[in-house]
């Protein structure tokens, strides 16, 4: 009987260790940066005529984003220059 509580105790415990680092992962700070992306792979919005995620027609469209961990994006390079905050 000892060892059955263990176990379950156990499992409890490796569950409740994975849900908590799952959220402390999602919490994480988020920032949109733009001129990011390559063709097809933003977040959301892309300038005239598209809709959202996935619809920017060059790498790096300077008016399409992508979501990076809080404090990067202006630390991206790409070959068209640094990642910025805003639309430019």
């Amino acid at each position: 009987m000892t060892t059955r509580i263990s176990a379950a105790l156990a499992a409890v415990l490796v569950t409740s260790l994975t849900a908590g680092a799952a959220t402390a992962q999602a919490a994480k700070p988020m920032e949109k940066c733009f001129g990011v992306s390559k063709a097809g792979k933003n977040d959301c919005k892309a300038g005239t005529g598209t809709s959202c995620a996935g619809t920017s027609r060059i790498d790096y469209q300077k008016n399409a984003w992508k979501l990076v961990p809080a404090g990067t994006c202006t630390k991206i390079k790409t070959p068209k220059g640094a990642g910025s905050l805003t639309e430019s």
